[in-house]
Formats: C-alpha cells, sequence, structure tokens
C-alpha cells in the first residue's frame, strides 16, 4: 500500500531525542515523506547539524534545544504551535545493568523521568495542538523492555512499562477524537550510542550486549516501522508494533555465533 501524504494542517512532526539513533532516523525518513519535521534534544550542535543535512537533501527541518523534563520550556516550546500532525516521543534511554538489591535509585529516577514523565509533558502539552489539525498521531517508542522482564533491567523494564501503559491508557481515554496513539517497541537495536550511554561509557560492556549477533535492528529499521506506522491512512491505528531481529526470540532468548 502506498504511503498517505500528510495534509496541509498535518504537515509538522516534532520529533523528541533526535540528536543520534532513532530520532535522528525517524526525522530524516518523515522528512523524505514529506513532513516538515522539528528536531528537539538537548544537544543543541547536534540537532542543528542534523536540520541543516535535512534542509541541504530539499527537505524541511527545524532545530529547537529541549530538555523533555522541564516542564517549564516544553510548555514555552508549545506556543509555538497552532496545530502540529505528529509527535513521536522518542527522547529515553537506559542507565545501568545492575541487580534490584544493588540498583542506583539515581538511575531509576533519571530513567523514570526521561522515558514516562519527559513524554507525559510533550504529550499533554502538544496534545490540543494534535486535536487541532483534526487528524493528529501521538507516537511513543517504548522497547520490549516494557513488555517483559530481564534480570538486570528492573529499572529500564519499569520505565518502558510505565510508557507502554501511558500510551494504553491515552488511547482509552481520547477515543473519539481526531487523534491517534501508536506505539512501537523496539527488541535489540545497535546503535553508536544507547549501551554505550547505559553502560556509563564502558566500551568492553557494550560491546557484549550485541555480541555474536549478526544482524541486529539498525536506527534506520526502527525509524522506517516509525514512518510506515504514521504513514498508514488516518482511519488506521497501529496500536502496537513489536519488532526484534531475527536472531532474537525475546529479551532473553538471543541466538549468537560465537
Amino acid at each position: 500500500m502506498a504511503t498517505a501524504a500528510p495534509s496541509a494542517a498535518s504537515r509538522i512532526a516534532v520529533v523528541t531525542g533526535a540528536s543520534s539513533g532513532i530520532g535522528a532516523s525517524t526525522a530524516r525518513q518523515l522528512a523524505a515523506a514529506g513532513y516538515r519535521v522539528v528536531l528537539t534534544a538537548r544537544r543543541k550542535d547536534r540537532i542543528e547539524a542534523l536540520a541543516e543535512q535535512i534542509t541541504k537533501a530539499g527537505h524541511q527541518a527545524t532545530a529547537y534545544a529541549l530538555d523533555v523534563t522541564d516542564r517549564a520550556a516544553v510548555d514555552e516550546f508549545a506556543t509555538a504551535f497552532k496545530t502540529i500532525g505528529v509527535l513521536v516521543n522518542n527522547a529515553g534511554g537506559a542507565l545501568g545493568a545492575d541487580p534490584v538489591a544493588t540498583g542506583d535509585p539515581a538511575d531509576w529516577r533519571q530513567m523514570y523521568e526521561t522515558n514516562v514523565i519527559g513524554t507525559l509533558h510533550l504529550t499533554q502539552a502538544l496534545l490540543p495542538k494534535l486535536d487541532a489539525s483534526g487528524d493528529g498521531t501521538v507516537v511513543v517508542v517504548s522497547s520490549t523492555a516494557g513488555h517483559g522482564t530481564y534480570e538486570g533491567g528492573a529499572g529500564y523494564v519499569a520505565a518502558k512499562h510505565g510508557a507502554h501503559v501511558l500510551a494504553e491508557t491515552l488511547r482509552l481515554e481520547i477515543v473519539g477524537r481526531p487523534v491517534r496513539v501508536i506505539e512501537i517497541a523496539p527488541g535489540m537495536v545497535k546503535t553508536d550510542e544507547f549501551a554505550l550511554t547505559r553502560f556509563s561509557g564502558d566500551t568492553e560492556k557494550a560491546e557484549k550486549v550485541y555480541e555474536g549477533v549478526a544482524e541486529p535492528l539498525t536506527a534506520d529499521d526502527v525509524a522506517d516501522t516509525i514512518t510506515w506506522a504514521i504513514t498508514r491512512p488516518s482511519h488506521v491505528n497501529v496500536d502496537l508494533l513489536v519488532l526484534r531481529p531475527r536472531a532474537q526470540a525475546s529479551n532473553t532468548k538471543v541466538h549468537r555465533e560465537l
């Protein structure tokens, strides 16, 4: 099925966490699909460089430095729009892989603030703008971690489960309004920063995550899926789409060629 071109009233797509990985790839692909993308992230230099790349490719992009955990900043950001068509809540991430008994509460708190409260902030601030478009879409990029536990992952699992429940509940609460709620839950995705950030820059630990896995998902794979879901006809809602590499059967069952 061919993708649907966005209508004039719903051409603006806000992407959080757009400075790298899935967010950056999603911004590129939505821009190529005809959206005017607004890139948000804390790293201003990264999103400005990406916006320039997208613009040079003949598409439309704007960079806006934003910390999704800062509600006052989010509310100010929202005043820039009368309507928007798409909100991709992608900002998030994992910190640490310690068991519950020794996990750092500060890491847990930061993961919850970014993955859940940040998503709540943007969704609350921009929902009226999505409504006003007459054809809005909220995307929550969660994780397979939000759908199944694993040892050493409790803090991240709890945060991503919170993001999953937020999306599921929002869909119930706004049914009948012209806004879709889509959840995309990726499994093992190899990006430049995810595992490295999780293990505080420890390259050896980060590489172990993907060791022996021939083809983990890429940021482009996930972005392609997000873009596909967004560009379905307006009456089609992809409630939940789980994607994993072929080598991964579950959070704890991965085929490794060692």
